[in-house]
């Protein structure tokens, strides 16, 4: 019998990357007031990622793991109802919108101001991605990377 690995088969969170992130909540809270605040954002986060359609839920779940990996200095929170990460300001740094939120074809990671990504007078602070990649992982990380620095 093949050994399994630590992703589901769509992709997502596994059940230990979930027991992982929830016992990380729990911590937050136990933190006081500024950790209960953090450890709602997650779980509004991951609240959010549960409702959406499998797609775009594995999607989702991949963007939260490599944001929080390449940004454990972002808090998630939810913005408009999707999935954002946070700079210590409140400020949205990045977020991910999933397709079907508003029918579109793709899903959306996208940058607001507070991002650090400014290249001469035009720039691009949105990214269309239709399937999870070790490439798109590489690009997405780069890419938060570069916004908080």
């Amino acid at each position: 019998m093949p050994a399994k690995n630590a992703k589901t088969e769509s992709g997502g969170f596994s059940a230990a990357e979930r027991a992982a992130m929830k016992k990380r909540a729990a911590e937050l809270r136990a933190e006081g007031k500024q950790g209960a605040r953090k450890a709602d954002g997650l779980q509004a986060v991951l609240d959010s990622i549960a409702q959406m359609a499998p797609p775009d839920r594995a999607l989702a779940e991949r963007v939260h793991v490599t944001v929080t990996a390449a940004a454990p200095g972002l808090s998630p929170k939810t913005w408009y109802g999707m999935p954002a990460y946070a700079d210590a300001a409140g400020k949205v740094v990045v977020f991910f919108q999933n397709a079907g939120k508003f029918s579109y074809r793709y899903s959306t990671l996208g940058f607001q101001d507070a991002a650090n990504l400014d290249d001469g007078d035009i720039w691009p602070v949105a990214y269309a991605i239709e399937q999870w990649s070790p490439a798109v992982e590489k690009k997405v990380a780069e890419l938060v990377t570069a916004a908080i620095s």
